[in-house]
């Protein structure tokens, strides 16, 4: 695991300018630096020792040495790609899977990407031609940013290394405020910083005479198969125990996380790793510790733990918005940050148990066809009118089914985790923004138009949930550490599996994920395949109650930044009502925090 950046200039300075961008980044490899320089281009890597620690150095180069690689990732399929290459003429020097990359490149050139099972993002310069060609991996599990201008082009791991460059101009881009409201991310390849965009997953770009291509070379695509049930739950038992043995593939130790629930609980229980990792938090119901070492225990190996106080969980809260470069509420991504953190003291590779939940039906929203049958037989016109009633009405209980099930999917449903509707978004904004959440939606929708609705839910849920919010804080937050992040369940093949299952073998009347539950429950030595989904349970719900964290949130909520951007007297409102206990407002108001703690980090601090 690594960190990339680039940069194509005139500026004659390209040495001090690439080392600068180099540094912002250098906890994603503090093992190692590498640097290209030429009249036109400057690449750095920053390394992390993981695979063919001897001689796997970057930047690389083909036999003739007019390729140059910087890459950052993991080809899990590496050997297999390694002994075609040698059958076709190709001479290898060293025993890493970059190298595979650069010889991979000059036999199938843009075609290289489909020929990987693995997460990557990387950068291959053609010295003759001047041609930059930059890559992602299926799912978007490692990053790649870019910014241009009218004479210089910048790449980069995290965007933090464009910070120091001179001719990157830090300007917020306030357009996407609304649909981070709605979606409490960044959902758009857009960001932040105008400018700058996130080059989509399963992409690559070509860059050459100051010219930007962008080619999508990978869809997902969901093809119901006509296996039985027991069939179904032997290719995900063949299928996980297969992708778990490769993504243990190291030359260092691999350890794990471990929560209570099914999807990490799985993967440890086929790895049985030696070493694994949980955090919890002193309220019970939130604290998974008890139920990870009882794991620990029945597959004797080793389980460190963690309390994590709130205190601690505001204090490094910066520091966290830092590490992002983007904003997100997700509160996941700080216990992330001190579940890797605790980690790091052991291990440089650990597992972890994403991607489970889209890939095999995970969300109870998925269930809305088991669960609420009877009312969708209502005729739509008769639902229709009653779901535009119901959003004239104040809020009570149960309004929100009545308003969704009398809306066509593609209208409503932006994510599992939606936070502010857009009415609701408009009003908590001072200005109006045009960038809606059913805006950011509707390619996916128009794509999945002849899909399943829970296709159609997955296909939203990959592209945005998983891509843009679960795998960023996975990425960041591990690497904050210096500790490289591994998702066996976000595997091409394995995703092949999830997508040919059938409605019921994913959701029930009685439960999610069902198939891959079957599946794990032969393995798994615990109740833990019986579990519902908690996914790193944050007590800031109760947290927001307490004086001093209160304290901390409304100070925030109405400083000079607050008042510019967002109606404080309704913000102020969400607040007291969550205290009173009269709503539960808590992602509300921590969306609007967080946004706020990263614009005083990036444009009030660095």
């Amino acid at each position: 695991m690594c960190g990339i950046a680039g940069i194509i200039t005139k500026k004659e300075n390209k040495d001090e300018i690439i080392k600068k961008m180099s540094e912002r980044i250098k906890h994603r490899g503090p093992d190692g630096e590498g640097y290209y320089i030429d009249q036109n281009i400057a690449l750095a890597h920053r390394r992390l020792s993981i695979i063919d620690l001897e001689t796997g150095n970057q930047p690389m180069y083909n036999e003739n040495q007019n390729l140059v690689i910087v890459y950052n990732g993991e080809i899990y399929n590496f050997i297999e790609l390694r002994d075609i290459l040698k059958e076709k003429g190709h001479i290898f020097k060293t025993q890493s899977d970059t190298e595979v990359l650069v010889h991979g490149f000059e036999e199938w050139k843009y075609e290289l990407p489909k020929h990987l099972r693995g997460m990557f993002a990387f950068a291959i310069y053609d010295k003759n031609i001047k041609e930059l060609f930059l890559a992602r991996d299926n799912f978007g599990i490692k990053p790649l940013y870019y910014y241009k201008t009218n004479e210089t082009f910048m790449f980069a791991s995290e965007i933090k290394a464009f910070l120091d460059v001179e001719d990157f101009k830090k300007e917020l881009n306030e357009n996407i405020l609304k649909a981070y409201l709605e979606f409490s991310f960044v959902p758009t390849n857009e960001t932040f910083f105008k400018g700058v965009h996130r080059l989509d997953a399963g992409s690559y770009l070509i860059y050459k005479d100051n010219n930007i291509t962008i080619n999508k070379y990978f869809k997902l695509d969901f093809k119901e198969n006509h296996k039985t049930f027991e069939e179904a739950v032997e290719s995900i038992k063949t299928v996980m125990q297969e992708s778990v043995e490769k993504h243990l593939l190291s030359d260092v130790e691999v350890g794990s996380f471990l929560s209570s629930g099914i999807d990490s609980s799985y993967i440890v229980s086929l790895a049985k790793p030696n070493k694994t990792y949980t955090v919890g938090y002193d309220l019970e119901k939130y604290d998974e510790i008890k139920y990870a070492k009882e794991l620990a225990e029945k597959l004797e190996i080793n389980n460190t733990s963690k309390i994590i106080t709130k205190e601690e969980y505001l204090e490094n809260l910066e520091k966290i918005m830092y590490y992002l470069d983007e904003p997100t509420s997700d509160p996941a991504a700080i216990s992330l940050y001190f579940v890797a953190k605790l980690a790091s003291q052991d291990v440089k590779v650990v597992l972890s148990g994403e991607g489970a939940d889209e890939f095999f039906g995970g969300y109870n929203y998925y269930r809305k066809d088991v669960d609420w049958g009877f009312y969708n037989k209502l005729p739509y016109f008769i639902r229709h009118t009653i779901s535009n009633i119901a959003k004239l009405l104040p809020e009570f209980k149960g309004i929100n089914f009545l308003i969704r099930r009398g809306e066509k999917l593609e209208n409503h449903y932006i994510g599992v985790n939606r936070n502010f509707s857009n009415k609701m978004a408009n009003k908590i904004l001072n200005k109006k923004y045009d960038l809606n959440g059913v805006d950011v939606t509707k390619d996916i929708y128009d794509e999945y138009k002849n899909y399943t609705e829970i296709e159609q839910m997955q296909a939203i849920d990959i592209n945005f949930w998983l891509m843009k919010d679960i795998l960023l804080k996975a990425d960041r937050m591990t690497m904050a550490s210096s500790l490289e992040g591994r998702v066996p369940f976000i595997d091409i093949e394995v995703f092949k599996v999830g997508a040919s299952l059938p409605l019921d073998y994913k959701v029930t009347k009685e439960n999610t994920k069902v198939a891959l539950r079957a599946a794990a429950k032969d393995v798994i030595p615990t109740k833990a395949y019986e579990k519902k989904k908690l996914g790193f349970p944050v007590p800031i719900r109760e947290w927001l109650k307490s004086p001093s964290f209160y304290e901390e949130v409304e100070r925030t909520l109405n400083n000079a930044t607050s008042k510019k951007y967002f109606n404080n007297k309704l913000i102020n409102k969400l607040l007291e009502q969550h205290k009173i206990g009269k709503k539960d407002n808590y992602r509300k108001i921590w969306t609007i925090y967080c946004f706020l703690k990263w614009y005083e980090v990036y444009f009030e601090k660095v």
